[in-house]
């Protein structure tokens, strides 16, 4: 190959072996209405991230396994101890999940990798394509990207529980999933992402690609109402000290909080439980969730004053304890410049129309971005759905946005 002076190059791109994939993925965890659930550390989770580290084993990569079960997929380059241009997404699913949300990440990246062997390109820097543990935090509170970037403490993680208290560690010892590479021993020359919008303004635009050029700011919360039980026939109601009305008025704030600071402030509880859950026993603790967004360092700190005043309301009645924890905390971040510049080039060189977009959902490479050269591309999920088994993206707009990634890949692995 003649040397490169590390500018975009299109790439071909199989948009049928890529949609096969997908497909193929999807059935581990499948569900009745075309979804999937493959939940972190499950036995599907296991069966995908075999399908995956054979399929890259059968495209010439070499796998290493860090001690929070990130996997790592190298294509080799010429200069071997250079550092890497990475892409990847992850491979678990929300409970009602779809086919594509983190998956077309991992195997889009695959897709790039096979394309290259197609071609018969050998790079200059070595390519890594990475599926990082537990991004959805359905089943465990803290991913393995944010781990890797040094976010979250090892024994931290090693000791957080699903609902069935069953800790991390066990999880990820019990499907075979813990490997020996220490966590975050890896320099990457770059990193990419490529994922569904999980929103509807690509589709709404009439185009495959968006350029992704930052993502919110984000506080996640766990909230505990305590009150007292009682009798639900025999205890006044002016004597009660009920655990779920508090918690609901609290829940309604949450969304008039949301509501206050547009156009993309938003306030979610998600999760909830009530203790003890008896028909006729008044609820004497409740808890629940809280996740709370923002584009704006300033949006999402008024957002957060206004929860913490809410609290301050309910406590006053003098009825409930409460207390508010806060898991995590991500400021707003602006992706790398110069490879957000050479997405938008990738495109052009590629003839895919684009636009600029900023995400509201939160990613791995959320997380990367404080210590690597990062950015992401979009491509459209049909009516913007994401996070339900309904989730549907086309075999075209797929092959589009890995199209702008090899592209960009590309030029980043010939980089001198």
């Amino acid at each position: 190959m003649t040397e490169g002076v590390g500018k975009p190059a299109a790439l071909p791109i199989n948009a049928e072996r890529l949609w096969h994939s997908h497909m193929d993925m999807a059935r581990h965890g499948a569900t009745s209405k075309g979804g999937v659930n493959r939940q972190a550390l499950t036995q599907e989770d296991a069966a995908a991230r075999e399908l995956f580290m054979d399929w890259a084993r059968n495209a010439g990569c070499t796998v290493q396994i860090d001690a929070v079960g990130n996997i790592f997929a190298r294509r080799p380059g010429r200069y071997h101890n250079a550092p890497s241009v990475c892409t990847g997404s992850h491979l678990d699913t929300q409970p009602t999940g779809g086919k594509f949300d983190g998956a077309y990440g991992v195997l889009a990246g695959l897709e790039v990798v096979r394309a290259l062997n197609d071609a018969a390109i050998e790079t200059r820097r070595p390519i890594d394509i990475v599926a990082w543990t537990n991004e959805e935090g359905t089943r465990f509170a803290h991913s393995g990207s944010a781990a890797f970037a040094g976010l979250v403490e090892l024994n931290r993680i090693y000791d957080c529980t699903d609902r069935a208290g069953t800790r991390f560690e066990d999880a990820l010892t019990a499907i075979g999933a813990k490997g020996d590479l220490a966590c975050g021993d890896r320099v990457f020359d770059s990193v990419f992402e490529a994922h569904i919008e999980q929103g509807p303004l690509l589709e709404r635009d009439g185009l495959s690609v968006g350029i992704v050029t930052g993502a919110r700011g984000q506080v996640r919360y766990d909230v505990s109402v305590t009150g007292m039980e009682g009798h639900a026939g025999t205890m006044p109601m002016d004597m009660r000290r009920d655990a779920l009305t508090a918690a609901a008025r609290l829940v309604v704030r949450m969304e008039e909080i949301g509501r206050r600071h547009p156009p993309q402030g938003v306030c979610t509880v998600g999760a909830l439980t009530v203790a003890p859950n008896s028909r006729n026993t008044i609820p004497g603790s409740v808890r629940f969730s809280i996740d709370l967004r923002h584009p704006t360092s300033e949006g999402l700190a008024s957002m957060a004053q206004a929860i913490s005043d809410a609290v301050q309301e309910e406590l006053a009645r003098g009825r409930t304890a409460i207390e508010l924890h806060v898991l995590d905390r991500e400021e707003p971040i602006q992706f790398d410049d110069a490879l957000v510049q050479l997405l938008r080039d990738s495109a052009a060189i590629c003839g895919i129309p684009c636009r600029d977009i900023f995400s509201m959902a939160g990613h791995d490479s959320c997380y990367l971005a404080s210590k690597q050269p990062t950015a992401m591309v979009f491509v459209p999920c049909r009516d913007g759905l994401s996070h339900n088994e309904l989730e549907s993206a086309t075999a075209s707009d797929l092959a589009d946005g890995t199209r702008v990634l090899a592209a960009a890949m590309l030029a980043r692995a010939e980089r001198v």
